[in-house]
Formats: C-alpha cells, sequence, structure tokens
C-alpha cells in the first residue's frame, strides 16, 4: 500500500494487451468501455439492478440463459440470438432490471474487468460517474491504474478521454502525480476534446462502428457527466454497490 506522506501514482493502460506492464495488486483498477459496456453497467445500478455478473465468452452467457438469468451480451455490437438484451445502456430500463441479478458479456469490456480481478479493487467507471470515481479514487489513498478496454486490444479513443478526465481530475486534487506518458497522453487528448466531447468522438471508430448498425442513439448519454453517484465494485465474479 502507499504510504501516508507520498502522492499516489496514476498509470493509464490504453489496451488489455498492454495491462499485464500496468498490473499491481495493490492498486486500484477503474475500468473504462464508455461505448458501451461500462456505461450501460452503471445505467443498470441507477435502474435498480441488484448485481451483474460479467462472463468473458459466450458459451458461458448461454449457460447462465439456460439457468433462468437474464442475461445480456453482445459481439461487435449485435444482441447475441440466445440473449435477453443486447449492450445499450437504453436496454437497461427499471421496467426490466429493477432488483435482477443480471449476466453481462460483451466484446470488450466484460473481458477486461476480469482481467483486472487481481487488483487490489476493481472500480466501473463511465462519464455518468466521473466525479465518484473520483472521489472515491482519493479516499482509497493508493495507486490507480486506468484500464481502457479498447476495442480487440486496439486503442480506443473514447475511453482515453474518460482516463483523461479522471487523471485530470486526480492530479488537480493535489494527492496524485504521474510519471506515466500514457496518462499525459489521454490527459493531453481531454484537454483538446473536453469544450465539445460529441464533436471530438466524430472521429472514433466506435463511433462510426456504432452509427453503421444504427446504434448511435446512445451518444450523448454516454457523454453525459455526473448523472450519478454510484460507483460499480468487483466483489469476487460480481459487480455491485
Amino acid at each position: 500500500m502507499d504510504t501516508k506522506d507520498t502522492k499516489h501514482s496514476i498509470e493509464v493502460c490504453f489496451s488489455p494487451a498492454l495491462y499485464g506492464l500496468h498490473h499491481n495488486p495493490e492498486s486500484v483498477v477503474v475500468v473504462i468501455d464508455v461505448l458501451r459496456a461500462t456505461t450501460a453497467i452503471c445505467t443498470a445500478f441507477i435502474n435498480g439492478a441488484t448485481e451483474i455478473i460479467p462472463v468473458g465468452n459466450t458459451e458461458e452467457a448461454r449457460l447462465y440463459k439456460q439457468k433462468g438469468f437474464l442475461v445480456a451480451a453482445e459481439r461487435d455490437g449485435n444482441t447475441l440470438d440466445f440473449a435477453d438484451l443486447g449492450n445499450s445502456p437504453f436496454n437497461f430500463t427499471p421496467e426490466i432490471v429493477a432488483n435482477k441479478s443480471i449476466v453481462y458479456s460483451t466484446t470488450n469490456g466484460t473481458q477486461a474487468i476480469n482481467m483486472a480481478s487481481g487488483a487490489h479493487k476493481v472500480l466501473v467507471a463511465a462519464f455518468l460517474n466521473l466525479s465518484a470515481i473520483c472521489n472515491l479514487l482519493a479516499a482509497e489513498k493508493r495507486s490507480v491504474v486506468l484500464f481502457c478496454a479498447g476495442w480487440k486490444n486496439k486503442f480506443s479513443l473514447e475511453d482515453s478521454l474518460l482516463a483523461g478526465a479522471i487523471a485530470e481530475k486526480l492530479i488537480a486534487s493535489g494527492t496524485f502525480k504521474t510519471e506515466c506518458d500514457s496518462a499525459h497522453a489521454a490527459m493531453d487528448l481531454w484537454s483538446l476534446a473536453q469544450s465539445n466531447v460529441l464533436d471530438y468522438v466524430e472521429k472514433a471508430a466506435q463511433r462510426h462502428r456504432l452509427r453503421s448498425k444504427q446504434l448511435d442513439d446512445v451518444l450523448e448519454y454516454c457523454f453525459s457527466v455526473d448523472i450519478t453517484e454510484i460507483v460499480p465494485v468487483v466483489a469476487g465474479n460480481k459487480v455491485v454497490i
């Protein structure tokens, strides 16, 4: 654990392929998948879900479905044929998810959550809970790894923007520092984007993937800042609040 008198470090991991270089069992890891997994997870809890079970592969998700669980599962943005829900935050309405346990499997986000499970604590971040995440990280008094889920191990612009926004807030608090080039890069990207994020992410590959599938109705919502104080946290094989 970090000592009391030192500033806590911040690192940004831009891809699951790089996570082994950043993993520290004493750090708090923040998983980021803005479009759309971590935004959907936050939304599910906002609307009354009791827990989310992240699973990495479709076979496991299918087995949970056969056991009677509510299953949200997608690959490449497409809802899987056996699933009840896809990956849009708008699927997770109170009528569907309130008081429910949800099994969740996505292209990128749930794999990142499971990869990070060996850390001291794993949190789930979206723009929706930006300030709440930063407040909790400040209270933890530990080093932080901001883990961008990316796209199939590739760099993701939107995830990096949120990593930059979190890093900027933490450093501004005076109790964090960074010597990580990827953290500086993420903050530089955020400084370019923050005045008009929706305009900036027009260039993002995932934005175009969603548009091509007519799934981009969630875009404005996914970049809405501080609409909840809920911070989902990994506990065992589940995400809870």
